[in-house]
């Protein structure tokens, strides 16, 4: 029987599939760190699913600070480019799913209301950060937290690093949302 494969559009770290490289589907991470860029791959036949995590760099809020101006038909291109790969894939064949995340921002100007909206403390992970996702997909299960706890928001994180820790998928979401898609 052939492994089921999952398309990890910019998965950088590969935080977010592995869930199911671990389970033992085929994990494909298309990242141009990686050596695969999404703007000109082709993907397989039979795709089973898809998670997209496109640069927020250009739909951040807090793009405020940096000195280069907001540019959104270039932060669109990698969107665009997920989005295309996404609609080849379900043309071809019956995607179980397809997720696309990116922090609460001005990518919402463009894709519309988003179908879930999360922060990574909602499924156990210690810290804040509004996440959008839109897709095709069962949401995740959150779990309950006690109304007086308070979790930093992932912006009062510093260091070196520091953008990159900001942009891997928290851990314990990455879990629960594969659970929800199995």
């Amino acid at each position: 029987m052939k492994k089921k494969i999952i398309l990890d559009l910019c998965g950088g770290t590969g935080s977010w599939s592995k869930s199911y490289k671990d389970a033992g589907y085929e994990v494909i991470n298309v990242d141009i760190k990686r050596g695969l860029d999404v703007r000109t791959y082709k993907p397989p036949e039979n795709v089973y699913g898809i998670l997209a995590a496109p640069p927020c760099t250009m739909f951040s809020l807090a793009r405020t600070r940096v000195k280069a101006p907001r540019d959104f038909k270039e932060g669109m291109e990698l969107v665009i480019a997920c989005l295309n790969i996404i609609w080849e894939c379900r043309y071809k064949n019956n995607l179980a799913f397809w997720a696309l995340e990116n922090p609460m921002g001005y990518l919402r100007q463009f894709l519309g209301k988003p179908a879930f909206t999360f922060d990574p403390c909602e499924f156990g992970d210690g810290y804040t950060k509004r996440t959008d996702l839109w897709g095709y997909f069962n949401k995740p299960l959150k779990i309950k937290i006690p109304k007086n706890k308070k979790f930093p928001s992932i912006s009062d994180f510093t260091g070196s690093g520091q953008s990159i820790r900001r942009a891997i998928t928290p851990p314990k979401f990455a879990k629960a949302f594969f659970r929800a898609n199995q």
